[in-house]
């Protein structure tokens, strides 16, 4: 996720936390200190309730680490490849490669709701043991606090709507009783739309009755309901790729420029001749160096475009898609550290053969196909070098 920074990492899984994290565990613990706490033990120094608020949101941002890393040590221990964990605004995101088997699925979606459910129990029976024997008030409040926020977060996610846990769940039911992914993503995408439309109507009219809180349910609401829109849609064009070869769907001949060439003479010479956004870029030899975008050609320094080459600004080819004519479209698009996926240069033998851009992708799922021949046995390009 863009603007976020690494933390450490989890059995050599990266954490990392994104920019809203200290916005968000600023606004939990101030909404601890200055109502939860004094509500719940009154008359103490206003430090005190500061220091407990502080103390009650980093222990919050631990209890997501928990609920994150059970989803990725329960996937790589069914043999899904983890990338890396990403705390954020909303939460927290796991991102992995999709499970092999609907069962593997299941395990994985719900470790998180489950760990969450735990820990909840076992802080809430922490804050009574503490209660019972020390009768401390701030720190059994802040005990119950974190508590409670963990069960109420395992049993938000256990919500059957995409992007939740639950949505993730029921997608994987609906994929182990029908044997069809794509389906049971639309269903679990259906699913999200609507709860968090509801969600987001709730979340309305509670802002209109004056309850703050209501603002926070609205953008839970809309957020689940984009994420879940994106997830049918996705969901939707794999069913359309299905079968479906690099080799039909690219475009070719490709438009290409040369990358020993100034930015200022790439534009004029170059760009001014094309209607392409993108244009893979070729060396002197004639092989793939890199993708570069004509937009961040254009709105470069002006006063450095005499100075950097077409090659300084462009994507190199060790961080764009590859891929061979006859492999599944579908695969290449769900290949794990694609890099943005598009465009997809298609080699052969170490020469650029075609391209796939966003508008090819929208053009090959319209189009009637013939049954494709079975691939040729040829393992994927690797970039040069």
């Amino acid at each position: 996720m863009k603007g976020s920074i690494r933390l450490g990492g989890i059995r050599g899984i990266p954490l990392r936390a994104h920019w809203s994290v200290p916005l968000i565990m600023l606004l939990f613990a101030y909404g601890l200190a200055d109502r939860a706490l004094p509500g719940y033990a009154p008359g103490q120094a206003r430090v005190v309730y500061a220091a407990a608020g502080v103390v009650g949101a980093l222990l919050l941002l631990v209890s997501l680490v928990v609920h994150e890393a059970a989803h990725a040590l329960t996937a790589r221990r069914a043999g899904t490849s983890v990338r890396d964990v990403t705390l954020w605004v909303l939460g927290g995101m796991t991102r992995l490669d999709r499970p092999t088997t609907a069962r593997a699925a299941v395990t994985v979606a719900i470790s998180g709701p489950l760990a969450s459910l735990l820990l909840g129990g076992i802080v809430l029976g922490a804050a009574a043991a503490v209660d019972a024997t020390l009768g401390w008030r701030i720190p059994v409040a802040v005990l119950g606090w974190l508590g409670g926020t963990n069960l109420l977060l395992g049993v938000f996610n256990l919500l059957p709507a995409a992007p939740l846990d639950g949505g993730r769940l029921l997608q994987a039911l609906v994929w182990w009783r029908t044997g069809d992914r794509e389906r049971a993503q639309r269903a679990a995408g259906r699913s999200g739309q609507v709860l968090g439309i509801a969600l987001g109507a709730l979340g309305w009219l509670a802002f209109m009755r004056g309850i703050t809180g209501g603002l926070w349910l609205m953008a839970i609401g809309l957020f689940m309901a984009g994420a879940a829109a994106a997830e049918r849609r996705w969901a939707e064009l794999v069913t359309a790729l299905r079968g479906m070869r690099v080799g039909q769907a690219m475009t070719s001949p490709v438009v290409t420029g040369p990358d020993w060439l100034t930015v200022d003479r790439f534009l004029s010479e170059v760009a001014a001749e094309t209607r392409h956004s993108v244009l893979p870029l070729l060396d002197f030899d004639g092989r793939p160096s890199g993708v570069v975008r004509l937009r961040s050609l254009a709105t470069g320094p002006s006063a450095r475009q005499a100075s950097l080459y077409a090659r300084d600004v462009a994507t190199p080819l060790s961080r764009c898609t590859l891929a061979a004519p006859d492999e599944l479209l579908n695969s290449v698009l769900e290949r794990p550290g694609a890099g943005g996926v598009l465009p997809i240069l298609v080699m052969e033998d170490g020469r650029l053969r075609g391209i796939i851009t966003g508008h090819d992708i929208d053009r090959a799922r319209r189009q009637p196909r013939a049954p494709s021949a079975p691939p040729r046995s040829r393992p994927p390009p690797q970039p040069p070098g």
